[in-house]
């Protein structure tokens, strides 16, 4: 069993990672921390699952022309924090695939040439090592692992734009340290598939139907397990550890850690 998806009608891919399993018999306090894609149709009043949740601070990784063209919907009373994971990528002249999913689905000829051959699976493996090594993506899980071990932050809700790579590198950080095992976290990470594909099914028909090639369609919505395990990877060969990644390259402190553990074991 993994993170639990919370039925929404306004927010894409909403899940609760209370109730995953832990070691030792425990779990993950359930309503504490949250993961999702955006919240550009949130509607608090029309849709009571998520608003029986009492969302107290949301965190968005996504880039500045993200947030520009679908401003979150925040309600009244919400923290909202920027943690823009792939400012550096950006910056440096680079924009990732994670960052231009529609953009990239919207003419096949383009796709193939930039895409095809196994070129996006390997722009995604690159992506998620920067999520390890950059000094952007550190902030923005430093201020994730900050927040979510402080209580006076309420249940913390993280997205990016589909909520599954620079959201699914969050939620693996989190769930290993709590304690899950590997398959667990692989698990949670390739669990967002059917919510995704879904989310995208009319961009994915219509890249098809104008000649698009299917399986980059798939590399580009769904997530793999080589994409996980790139960050992974990056985490073993630059820190040895998840939790040398945490304290030497995030720069959280072992009481925060501690502190994490203790608000959100069950």
């Amino acid at each position: 069993m993994t993170a639990t998806a919370t039925p929404s009608t306004t927010v894409a891919n909403l899940r609760d990672l209370g109730g995953t399993p832990l070691a030792g018999g425990r779990t993950v306090r359930r309503g504490l921390v949250l993961r999702s894609g955006q919240l550009d149709r949130l509607d608090v009043d029309a849709d009571p699952a998520v608003a029986a949740l009492g969302l107290r601070t949301v965190i968005d990784f996504r880039t500045a022309a993200e947030r520009a063209d679908h401003p979150d919907r925040i309600p009244g009373g919400v923290r909202h924090l920027v943690g823009d994971v792939l400012a550096d990528k950006i910056n440096s002249g680079q924009a990732p695939a994670a960052a231009q999913l529609k953009d990239l689905l919207s003419d096949p000829v383009v796709a193939e040439e930039h895409l095809g051959g196994g070129k996006v699976q390997a722009l995604f493996a690159e992506t998620y090592r920067a999520f390890v090594n950059t000094a952007s993506a550190q902030a923005a899980y430093r201020m994730l692992l900050t927040e979510v071990a402080d209580p006076a932050a309420g249940p913390v809700l993280f997205h990016c734009t589909a909520g599954k790579d620079r959201t699914g590198w969050g939620a693996t950080i989190v769930l290993s340290l709590l304690g899950a095992d590997d398959d667990t976290l692989m698990a949670e990470y390739l669990s967002v598939n059917p919510a995704v594909r879904q989310a995208f099914a009319r961009m994915i028909e219509g890249f098809t139907m104008a000649g698009g090639n299917p399986d980059i369609a798939l590399a580009l919505i769904g997530v793999f397990p080589e994409y996980l395990e790139a960050a992974l990877d990056e985490v073993r060969t630059r820190y040895g550890s998840m939790e040398k990644y945490v304290r030497e390259g995030l720069g959280v402190s072992d009481e925060t850690v501690t502190a994490l553990r203790a608000r959100l074991t069950a």
